[in-house]
């Protein structure tokens, strides 16, 4: 799948059709792996979003960018949503 910007909260119909992806394809709770790729000076932002969480982070060559991973333990496909849509609202921020 290619990078992609996160969709923003107002586009309620992609966000549905993402829900009803997600739970016809988990059974919550669930282990889910999110990935992003954001500006290395928005890094506090995004971890802010994972606190609480492990995280893994990692520079891109050229030290520009920064790659956020971390598998989390989801009761529901909102809980993921919330996460999409908290990184989303992130300037520069893109999910893999």
């Amino acid at each position: 799948m290619a990078p992609s910007k996160i969709p923003s909260s107002d586009n309620q119909e992609w966000w549905d059709d993402f829900k009803n992806l997600l739970e016809d394809q988990y059974d919550f709770p669930s282990l889910y792996l999110f990935k992003f790729i954001a500006p290395k000076e928005q890094m506090a932002d995004l971890k802010e979003v994972f606190i609480g969480n492990d995280i893994n982070v990692k520079a891109s060559s050229k030290g520009k960018y920064q790659s956020v991973t971390s598998r989390i333990l989801v009761d529901s496909s909102q809980e993921i949503i919330d996460i999409y849509q908290r990184a989303g609202s992130i300037e520069g921020v893109i999910s893999l």
